[in-house]
């Protein structure tokens, strides 16, 4: 499991949009799998879950990402897992590592 959080500025529709085309765009084997959406006092939260195919693991992986805004303040969570191999330990959890990357990449070019 890996993990990327920070503190952005700016609109949270188009963050969240931003980050949604990005994380697609950015594997052939991406996919949107769900959402969840809440508003309460102004805060905006949306969960959404992606997944991709890890080729160096050999299985796919998921990505769970959290948007959480208060006007123009941002929150961005990027949690992932399932990249790993090993029964007992995790082994080889590259492919998370770069699902999160790019995640990361997107964050700084906001």
């Amino acid at each position: 499991m890996a993990k990327y959080e920070c503190t952005l500025q700016g609109d949270y529709d188009q963050a969240l949009n931003y980050f949604h085309n990005g994380i697609l765009s950015g594997s052939t084997s991406a996919s949107f799998e769900e959402e969840s959406y809440f508003q309460t006092f102004g805060v905006r939260v949306t969960v959404r879950v992606y997944e991709r195919y890890s080729m160096t693991g050999g299985n796919r992986l998921s990505m769970t990402l959290t948007l959480v805004g208060d006007g123009e303040k941002l929150y961005l969570s990027g949690i992932t897992a399932g990249g790993s191999q090993g029964v007992w330990l995790k082994v080889n959890t590259w492919g998370e590592e770069a699902f999160l990357d790019k995640l990361r990449e997107l964050a700084q070019r906001w």
